[in-house]
């Protein structure tokens, strides 16, 4: 069983100042009162509810065939890129190497959010606990913006290597991959280790999330966040939108060169190129739908923000394995040897 711990002096100065009223007014109390409940366990552990899914009882097997698919699918095709990558020798070069560790994120990043909520899904009631929610809320954006750093290393290493290839060995050397990998992981981390360290000392107003993971809507259950917060918070969003831009710019003068080239270099910008520029672009526009979810979150209807929240949860993941199995010419050539050994193999056996 669950009982209601009622926290009080949080939020006694924030209703005095925007109602007018006083607590010791019984209906300002009783209103003060619903407003500030949080759902504690036996063990005095907060726990939130999450509110994102429609109907859990009508369509819970729906919604766990569909998430088991997604899920399983997300891991065999992301592993099957690693793998590639891994055993075959043509392809230990920075390009492929990137494309491995951002196959490597995409997989950390699933396995935080959907054995969770396959659970969730069989429960009786969508529930999580605010430690548990500061940590999925750290994993989430500090794979994101790994996701944002890799394809900064990877738009650098295309630059060096069509616009300056005579210096494209001595410049991204195994030490200049290792610290290009080493900085994607380790900086997001850093800046939201701080970010989450600041979150989890805030008092909390509401037991509620409107999504059915943890995301920026949880600042929706705080009753009140320090304005130094709100600006870290803006300055990591500029710092993204900065390094989105360099990217950006970078495949302009990359493409400025291949205009100006033979064909040769324009077919080799189109192959290893156009890849990393649409995951890319659907990175950025995922980025776009996040914001949007914690700005907008509380005027959209509940069916509008199940199917955003499902862009950010579904689509790249699927995604980014699927664009570089079928451009990357390489990775699509070891494919097909890998599914016709496979055929192959089923005709023996079959025949046996």
């Amino acid at each position: 069983m669950s009982f209601y711990f009622c926290v009080c002096v949080s939020c006694s100065r924030t209703l005095h100042r925007h109602q007018g009223g006083r607590v010791d007014d019984p209906f300002n109390l009783c209103h003060y009162l619903s407003c500030v409940f949080v759902m504690m366990d036996r063990n005095g552990t907060v726990m939130l509810n999450l509110g994102g899914l429609i109907e859990v009882d009508k369509y819970r097997y729906v919604y766990l065939m569909f998430f088991l698919l997604l899920f399983v699918l997300i891991l065999c095709s992301n592993c099957i890129i690693i793998c590639l990558i891994w055993i075959h020798r043509n392809l230990h070069e920075p390009m492929y190497i990137f494309i491995a560790a951002l196959s490597l994120n995409t997989l950390l990043f699933s396995t935080v959010i959907y054995p969770k909520l396959l659970v969730d899904i069989l429960s009786h009631q969508q529930r999580i606990s605010y430690s548990a929610c500061l940590v999925q809320l750290f994993f989430f954006y500090s794979f994101g913006a790994s996701d944002i750093m890799l394809l900064l290393a990877m738009s650098y290493d295309r630059y060096v290597s069509i616009c300056r290839p005579l210096q494209y060995a001595s410049t991204m050397s195994t030490t200049t991959v290792s610290v290009f990998l080493a900085l994607s992981w380790f900086v997001p981390a850093c800046l939201m280790s701080a970010k989450v360290v600041i979150q989890s000392k805030q008092k909390i107003c509401s037991s509620t999330l409107g999504g059915f993971f943890c995301n920026n809507i949880m600042v929706k259950i705080y009753c009140r966040l320090p304005a130094y917060l709100t600006v870290w918070t803006s300055m990591g969003l500029s710092i993204m939108a900065v390094i989105v831009l360099f990217i950006f710019f970078t495949y302009f003068k990359i493409f400025m060169v291949a205009y100006r080239s033979h064909g040769e270099v324009r077919k080799k910008v189109v192959d290893t190129c156009l890849p990393h520029l649409l995951v890319l672009m659907a990175t950025v526009c995922l980025m776009g739908v996040d914001v949007i979810l914690g700005l907008l979150e509380p005027v959209l209807p509940k069916n509008v923000q199940l199917v955003l929240t499902l862009q950010t949860v579904v689509y790249n993941p699927l995604f980014n394995p699927i664009i570089y199995g079928v451009k990357m010419k390489e990775i699509r050539k070891h494919l097909k040897k890998m599914l016709c050994c496979n055929r192959v193999t089923i005709s023996k056996t079959q025949v046996e």
